[in-house]
């Protein structure tokens, strides 16, 4: 699923306009960005977590030229995922094996 469908979703499903649906899916993505770059976390039960890791410097190789380079530390967003998602995926795989 991506944005736009979402918003289409959300639209159908609430019986709101597009334009009100887009504005909505926009805050929520909008707050969870502001809360990640401010280092917050973010927690939605049942679904999991997002967070912001650092990761230190360290010398690392250029693929195509196999030549080493210096990385410089950087923080990027990673997702956990919650245990009841977790679960519900693996009965599905289970059922569909």
């Amino acid at each position: 699923m991506n944005k736009s469908e979402l918003i289409e979703l959300l639209a159908q499903r609430n019986g709101l306009g597009q334009q009100q649906s887009e504005e909505v899916v926009n805050l929520i993505l909008n707050q969870m960005r502001g809360a990640l770059s401010g280092g917050r976390r973010i927690e939605i039960r049942g679904f999991g977590s997002f967070v912001v890791k650092d990761y230190g410097s360290y010398w690392g190789r250029n693929p195509k030229t196999g030549e080493k380079i210096w990385v410089n530390p950087k923080r990027l967003p990673a997702f956990k995922v919650g245990k009841e998602l977790k679960e519900r995926l693996k009965m599905e795989a289970g059922n569909a094996a």
